[in-house]
């Protein structure tokens, strides 16, 4: 293990190196002149990260002695990886606090920075979220990586959380917003919950990338901040982009037909969660300034073109 040096390059273990936000911290990482030894499950993982200019660290996010030994590698660790499997959605919230445990035991007894990825969209829905909401144990299986995190704060770790918006959106976006699309070719209509006021936030995945940057870079230890660029982007102004896009009716929907139209995605078709960053911004100096949410979506990049 190095010591840190402050205002030197790092190197950096990032878990989720080759996803949709991680390959962009990966790129931000290296073109402010830090190092990154990127986790690879597979020989393509691999050979994105050597493209990237990353090293590579061989393992998975279930082999739990693959990420401590990538962690004491390195000076710091942002952790964006999670096995995006809804089916057991349960399942892996648990073994993403078993990730976080296990990373947490590498910089034990050190000044090592740690950043660990939550969200803001079940912090409190219908109330705006800032950076000093804390999720109330139980309330919902992804509180599991807070939890894991304040745990690790508690014992004095170097741990901050980095809460994204529920649209983290860009090219090569995989996320909610193209579930949407795809939801809205299958069913002939792109549609809303009721009058369609509930609000997302939303933050460009290259500005993502850079608050990260800023968190392991100078972050406090036991600080939250707030991936969001949008505090409030009303649901129905992203159905209408998509319905005007696919040149498909745009509806509203009970809370009952929405189950049957959006399927697992009711809920967050339905969720108002509005989220701020100021504390983010005054404290990290981030300002995000690419593009927003319905002015990327109104690209033909979202929908094949």
């Amino acid at each position: 293990m190095r010591p840190i040096q402050k205002d030197m390059s790092m190197r950096v273990f990032v878990t989720g190196a080759t996803g949709f936000v991680g390959s962009a911290v990966v790129s931000e990482l290296i073109g402010a002149g830090h190092q990154v030894l990127g986790l690879a499950r597979s020989d393509a993982a691999a050979d994105a990260l050597n493209a990237a200019g990353a090293q590579v660290h061989r393992g998975d996010l279930e082999d739990f002695d693959s990420l401590r030994s990538g962690a004491l590698e390195a000076d710091g660790i942002i952790h964006t990886g999670f096995i995006h499997d809804f089916s057991r959605f349960a399942e892996v919230c648990e073994i993403d606090r078993q990730v976080i445990g296990a990373l947490g035991e590498a910089i034990a007894g050190t000044t090592r920075p740690m950043v660990v990825t939550s969200g803001t969209a079940l912090l409190s829905p219908g109330r705006l979220a800032n950076e000093d909401v804390i999720p109330t144990p139980g309330t919902h299986p992804r509180v599991a990586s807070e939890i894991a995190a304040a745990k690790l704060m508690a014992q004095g770790a170097n741990v901050s959380i980095v809460r994204l918006s529920p649209s983290v959106h860009g090219d090569g976006d995989h996320g909610f917003v193209p579930m949407l699309i795809d939801t809205a070719r299958k069913k002939g209509a792109s549609a809303y919950v009721g009058e369609g006021r509930n609000r997302w936030s939303a933050v460009h995945r290259l500005d993502a990338a850079r608050l990260y940057r800023l968190a392991v870079e100078k972050g406090a230890a036991g600080a939250r901040y707030h991936g969001v660029a949008e505090p409030e982007v009303t649901f129905r102004d992203i159905a209408e982009v998509i319905g005007r896009r696919l040149n498909l009716p745009v509806v509203s929907k009970s809370l009952e037909e929405a189950r049957e139209h959006f399927g697992f995605l009711a809920h967050f078709a339905a969720l108002d969660c509005p989220a701020s960053s100021d504390q983010t911004q005054q404290r990290l100096g981030w300002q995000p300034g690419h593009l927003g949410l319905i002015a990327d979506l109104d690209r033909a990049a979202y929908f094949g073109g």
